[in-house]
């Protein structure tokens, strides 16, 4: 059975720094997207990163270039946010989420079609 689990959430300071974890089980963690999005009170669920979990090749929404850095560890089977320079409107509840396929890098950096999604992990920034 195909499980993610979010971890790492809470609660920083504006210029501050979180780490996300998801671990993944119950599939092989090769040729496949793995993705973190984020949604926020009345807004509609985002992108923020991506990565081909083969070549390691990753893509970012424009919000978070720069800041934010998606790292996997197949070994572990975890996949990782690294977010710094954290912002209020970085506030949302973020997922981790992921779809089989060849790679396409167009499909990377789409952030669209992925099947598999976790329950979610509180991220707020105060000012």
């Amino acid at each position: 059975q195909v499980q993610l689990v979010e971890s790492g959430g809470g609660s920083v300071q504006a210029g501050g720094s979180l780490r996300l974890s998801c671990d993944v089980s119950g599939y092989s963690v090769s040729n496949r997207y793995m993705g973190w999005f984020r949604q926020a009170p009345g807004k509609e669920r985002e992108g923020v990163a991506s990565i081909y979990t083969r070549s390691g090749v990753t893509a970012y929404a424009d919000s978070v270039k720069g800041r934010f850095t998606i790292s996997q560890d197949n070994a572990k089977r975890t996949l990782y946010l690294q977010m710094n320079s954290l912002k209020p409107e970085d506030t949302a509840m973020y997922y981790c989420a992921t779809k089989f396929g060849l790679y396409s890098y167009i499909d990377l950096a789409s952030f669209r079609g992925f099947t598999s999604w976790g329950q979610g992990t509180q991220v707020t920034v105060s000012t």
